[in-house]
């Protein structure tokens, strides 16, 4: 049985109190075992868009040159066909997982020809929803249901939704650090001591994830076409564009990742069984409205099931629990059986100013980010509170660098920039220690280059992006088109050496043969298989 929470914080649902008195007990008690925090784990899930030269999203299969969709290591598609995700295995250095993202973009560039990578988190010039091609991966049973999982998401929320593009930054804490921190607290080191302690991070993650809103949200404005038929109160740019004046990402908001109908569900993380009782909520309670869509249309299943949720991952949140799952296990099983084992954060933009979408200096301040949720207290989360959040997260994405927003933080109402300095006040005195540990200065640097953000909110990606686009006279498309055309020029220019294109073909070449095999297999019928696949923990 799990443990309850401790309330490390004098009123629960409140961030503020004494964090900063205890945040520097706890570093002061780990001094022993502060190198720990150079070790962390990091992992990168980049999605895009294959488009063509005029912007329109690309109508080609998944190129074979990059492998099978299924097997490939590196090289998957998120929603669509034409959406790869590229994946960094996990690195102990920022630096290295992004010098890998970087060499999955080369090879990536190097193999689709005359298209190119949408630079930015929200498309462009779209078709008609029912002509968005959905991920196909093959004939086996389990690339089956991922196709029918995708069919099941554009019948709910339509793929139009499902073209915007994000990065999900997973981050681990090495297994030695977990015994430390406990006896820094003074607490006795259990099996689900790591769990507990994740939870803590994402409870206050929950609470504080709208400065990252804030400092790296890179979609201010869209094009036209993606609101077409839709109600929405953003302002007209020029005559293809809409945005806010003062938004950050829209792409978190009402017109992003936002589903109606999983309002019902209030997602607790105060214990693994509160969170994993939820969920399995949503994956066993037939919707209504899902209803239309059982059975098949041409042959295909149009859903898994008529559930709220299909599986685990349709659940929208800017941050998830996560364990590494085995073959034919279900995510929940994993949890509930082993414990978390890493968090993936699933709220940051793409930056079109950045080749690969996001860098190393960003990485370093995500990092000290979540290390501040991790080690300051930590209160029991609520459903009221969970409202609370949604307002402050809807308040920072239409009207982030506002001058004067307040946010709501317990019963009160505070400055964002008050607020957001207390953060980054935590964040300096862990970026000191591993700085310390490291002999250099670039964790101070990171925080550094974001402290300029809140001082200057022209510094920000989103601010940028419109500045651009006033000086420059040119809609969200033509901006968008211009960093994509120098993404892949930068790409062309620092292509890959000859031994690690080797290793991106064989991997190319090995997935395709065990996509292959797998098929081969293949004995049970799907209407078997999924009886298996969905059976509940």
């Amino acid at each position: 049985m799990q443990a309850p929470v401790k309330d490390h914080s004098p009123s629960s649902g409140s961030s503020a109190g004494p964090g900063v008195k205890v945040l520097d007990g706890l570093l002061s008690a780990l001094k022993p075992n502060t190198a720990l925090l150079t070790q962390l784990g990091h992992g990168i899930e980049k999605e895009s868009l294959r488009v063509t030269c005029d912007g329109q999203l690309a109508d080609t299969g998944h190129p074979r040159a990059l492998g099978s969709a299924l097997r490939h290591p590196h090289i998957t598609t998120d929603f669509s066909e034409a959406q790869p995700e590229l994946i960094t295995g996990v690195h102990t250095s920022a630096a290295k997982c992004i010098e890998e993202l970087d060499d999955i973009h080369r090879y990536l560039h190097a193999n689709i020809d005359d298209e190119l990578l949408w630079a930015s988190s929200m498309p462009c010039i779209l078709r008609e929803d029912k002509d968005i091609p959905v991920g196909r991966y093959g004939t086996s049973n389990i690339a089956r249901a991922k196709t029918v999982y995708r069919l099941g998401l554009g019948n709910r929320y339509g793929r139009l939704m499902q073209t915007i593009s994000g990065i999900h930054y997973n981050f681990s804490m090495p297994q030695a650090f977990w015994p430390a921190l406990a006896e820094a607290r003074g607490e006795p080191f259990t099996d689900d001591f790591a769990t507990r302690c994740y939870l803590d991070l994402i409870r206050n993650f929950r609470r504080d994830s709208w400065l990252l809103i804030y400092l790296f949200g890179a979609s201010p404005a869209l094009c036209k076409t993606f609101v077409k038929g839709k109600d929405h109160e953003l302002e007209r740019f020029d005559d293809g564009t809409l945005f806010r004046p003062h938004g950050t990402s829209l792409r978190m908001g009402r017109l992003g990742y936002t589903s109606d109908a999983q309002t019902s569900l209030h997602v607790s993380y105060n214990t693994l069984q509160d969170y994993a009782e939820t969920i399995r909520k949503g994956l066993s309670t037939n919707y209504p409205e899902y209803e239309n869509y059982k059975g098949q249309v041409d042959g295909e299943y149009q859903q898994l099931n008529a559930a709220l949720l299909q599986i685990e991952n349709e659940f929208y949140g800017t941050i998830r629990p996560k364990r590494t799952i085995n073959k034919g296990e279900r995510p929940l099983t994993a949890l509930l059986d082993r414990g978390v084992e890493y968090v993936e954060v699933r709220c940051l933009d793409v930056n079109p100013f950045l080749p690969a979408g996001i860098d190393s200096i960003q990485a370093r301040f995500i990092d000290l980010f979540l290390l501040n949720c991790l080690l300051q207290p930590s209160a029991a989360d609520s459903l009221e509170e969970s409202e609370v959040l949604t307002r402050n997260q809807l308040a920072v994405v239409e009207r982030g660098r506002e001058p004067g927003l307040t946010l709501q933080r317990g019963e009160q109402q505070v400055p964002m920039t008050e607020w957001a300095a207390e953060l980054l006040a935590g964040c300096e005195k862990i970026a000191a220690v591993i700085d310390g540990e490291s002999n250099n200065d670039e964790s101070a640097f990171a925080l550094d280059c974001q402290s300029k953000k809140l001082q200057n909110p022209e510094l920000t990606p989103s601010a940028r992006i419109l500045a651009q686009m006033r000086e420059q006279s040119i809609p969200f498309y033509r901006f968008a088109m211009n960093a994509s055309i120098a993404h892949s020029g930068y790409y062309a220019d620092h292509p890959l050496r000859d031994a690690r294109l080797k290793e991106f073909e064989d991997l190319a070449t090995n997935s395709i043969d065990e996509q292959r095999a797998m098929e081969e297999a293949e004995t049970e019928s799907f209407e078997e298989f999924l009886e298996h696949y969905l059976a509940l923990p």
